[in-house]
Parts: structure tokens; sequence; C-alpha cells
């Protein structure tokens, strides 16, 4: 029988760690689908100079936490089910995207991404996804890809 992986023990699988995290809370997490939050904290040191006076998260951040809150939990969760036995010995890679980007996001901000599976095989996903503000306007959405490899 496949083993199915929680939201929360998903979230614990994210290799990603402090400063370099951008998921706090894995909520939904199915075989086609991720949602995930992540409130932008105003301390974080790439505000000082991503613009002075007017701080915004640059773009290749957000798209960095789109992925970890739906390609690497997606992957681990299809991991699991999919190659338990191999599961541990591989690391999920973010490698290409295509994002359209529509509004800004500022220190503070909490966004919700959610994203839907749109191929998942040799080891490899590639899914549909969109950011959000808090009061649900779209802050941007395209597609992110991922893949398995042996570090």
């Amino acid at each position: 029988m496949a083993r199915i992986i929680t939201p929360a023990e998903a979230l614990r699988r994210v290799p990603q760690q402090e400063p370099f995290r951008f998921v706090d809370e894995i909520l939904e997490l199915e075989p086609e689908r991720a949602v995930g939050v992540y409130r932008w904290r105003p301390e974080a040191d790439f505000y000082r100079g991503h613009f002075p006076g007017n701080p915004v998260t640059p773009g290749v951040l957000l798209i960095e936490c789109m992925a970890q809150c739906s390609v690497v939990p997606l992957s681990i969760y299809l991991f699991f089910r999919d190659f338990e036995e191999e599961a541990e010995k591989f690391q999920i890679l973010f490698t290409d995207t295509a994002v359209d980007f529509g509004r800004v996001v500022r220190p503070g901000d909490t966004v919700r991404t959610e994203a839907r599976l749109v191929f998942w095989r040799r080891k490899k996903l590639r899914m549909q996804a969109e950011m959000r503000r808090e009061d649900g306007t779209l802050v941007c959405s395209g597609t992110i890809a991922g893949m398995a490899v042996i570090p």
C-alpha cells in the first residue's frame, strides 16, 4: 500500500530553510493539487535594497515561493506514494517556469499559492500555478516545473 504524506509532513520535508524558506503552511495536498501560504517578513534583508524607500518583493523570490508552496510538497507527496522505498534518496529541484506578473507584493503581505498538476512522469512534475494576496488580488500565474535528482 502506498504511503500518503500529510500536508504537515510534506512541509517538514521541504528542504529549504531560513533565510531561504518561503512557505509557512501547506493548506491542501492532494494527488493533483497543492495549496500553500507565506507571509513576507518585513525584516528580510533583501527589502533594504529592493527598493530603498519603496520595498517590493523580487519576482524571482515570488517564483521560489510558488515552487516551495506547490512543486516541492506535491513532489514529496507523489514520491512517497509512487516510490516510497526510494523517496529519501532524491532531492526536488526547480527546473523552469513561465510566469506572468500583474501586481507587487510588499513586506508583510501574505500570499496564497494554488497549483494544479499538469503532468507527473519520469520523476518530473509540471504545475499550473497562481499566487494571490489575502484579498484575492492575483499577483502572478503560470507554469512551474521541477524534477527529482540524486544529490
